[in-house]
């Protein structure tokens, strides 16, 4: 069996970390995210997937994202079914947090706790591999010498 969920969007309110009467910390929150295809003359569809993390991933997401951030997050799908304040059986679909990770920049997920936003340094060039000299290496004679013991 497989089920696996990977999603990146935005967080469409700030995430409120809640503990269990067992005091295991648990929050909940809801990601926008843009559906990829597009029809010609209309706006992007969004879905609104709600996720759930638990423990230290559910204090990390409290602690450094908020309403508008950036997010990626792994982990599964779960279904529960619950019964609405009329009576009506539902089921809720959510994705269980394994994994979540920064998207943006600092001051594009709100994490700047206050400070004012610094505009990064221009980066270096890469270094190209081209420059480098040979001479560190040996020319192999037969295959007998590949082998790796």
């Amino acid at each position: 069996m497989l089920n696996c969920a990977v999603i990146m969007g935005r967080l469409t309110a700030d995430p409120e970390l809640r503990t269990t009467p067992n005091g295991i910390s648990v929050t909940s929150f809801s990601v926008a995210v843009d559906r990829s295809y597009q029809r010609a003359g209309e706006e992007r569809q969004t879905d609104f997937i709600n996720v759930v993390a638990w423990r230290n991933t559910a204090e990390f997401v409290s602690r450094y994202f908020r309403k508008g951030s950036m997010i990626a997050v792994q982990g599964s799908i779960q279904t529960r079914n619950y019964e609405d304040r009329n009576g009506n059986k539902r089921t809720a679909f959510e994705i269980v947090a394994d994994n979540v990770s920064f998207c943006g920049s600092k001051s594009e997920s709100g994490t700047t706790g206050g400070a004012p936003a610094r505009q990064a340094a221009p980066a270096a060039p890469a270094p190209s591999f081209s420059t480098g000299s040979a001479d560190d290496f040996d020319d192999l004679s037969s295959d007998e010498e590949l082998l790796p013991f």
